[in-house]
Order: structure tokens, then sequence, then C-alpha cells
């Protein structure tokens, strides 16, 4: 269909360290659990409500993996820009199973730390071609693996 968009945003806070997986073509992909929560008043008692989502996000950009897997930890504040895709596999017992994930791959593929670095201060970000938070970026644009080059000048990486 022309014209359709398919955009997820995320600001939610991680329920757990990222959890890094290598593949034998040598690049790698970095999963991720974000928590998101709203509340509100209920209107017939008056008490405060909460509901939080949690939401799987998988990272195939070498240069956003790599910053996930160096600078993230459970707790951590992000905010991320990917889109919807599902995938179908088997259990156990062979069974087809479906999983719906945020990904992150590709030039709109953004990444930004809200909490700032470990042992930093302020906002960090790394995105697809756009101007990050706090002026740093890598490329989201790179493909199950391949850096842009971007990253690594700027922060050593290889």
């Amino acid at each position: 269909m022309a014209g359709s968009v398919n955009k997820v945003i995320l600001v939610g806070n991680l329920g757990a360290d990222p959890e890094v997986r290598s593949f034998q073509n040598g690049g790698k992909v970095c999963n991720l659990r974000i928590a998101t929560s709203e509340s509100w008043k209920d209107r017939m008692s008056g008490e405060r409500k909460e509901r939080t989502e949690w939401h799987s996000v998988s990272i195939f950009s070498e240069g956003l993996a790599g910053v996930a897997e160096r600078f993230l930890r459970k707790g951590s504040k992000v905010y991320v820009e990917g889109q919807l895709r599902t995938r179908k596999w088997q259990d156990n017992e062979g069974k087809d199973r479906y999983t719906t994930e945020v990904v992150l791959q590709g030039p709109g593929a953004v990444l930004t730390m809200l909490d700032g670095a470990p042992g930093g201060g302020g906002q960090g970000g790394w995105g697809g071609g756009g101007r990050a938070a706090g002026g740093a970026a890598a490329s989201g644009g790179d493909d199950w693996g391949r850096s842009s080059g971007a990253f690594d000048d700027d922060f050593g990486g290889g």
C-alpha cells in the first residue's frame, strides 16, 4: 500500500541489561526489554492507577547495538525509534509461534539515552542520519553489521 507508515516511538526504562548475540557472519543483534508506563486517576474511587507495558526491541544496526551493549543497563531511560515486525518461529513442541517486536535497523533507527552515559552527564544519542541529542551520532543505516564509520571515529569503536 503506497503511503503507509510503520514507525514506533518508545520512551521507557530497560527492565534488564541488554542481551547481545553474535551471528556467524560477524554481525550481532542486541535485544532490549523496555517498560513504558501510564498513570491516571480512577474517576469512581479517586485512586491513582498505573499500567505498565513491556516491549521487545531488537537492534540489528552494529553501531546502535554496540552503544546499547556498552552504555545501557537495567533501569536506563531510553528513547527509541524503529519499526514493528512480526516473526514466526517454532517452540520446543514444534508449534508455530509469532512474536511482534520493535526493530531498529536501517537509516530510520534511533537510540537515545535520556539519563546520560554511566559515569557521564547529560544526554547521548545515536541515530540514523539525523542530528542526535548531545551532538553524538552513529548511523543506524547499516544492514546486518556493517559499520558506517561515524561511531568508530567519534568513540573509538571498531
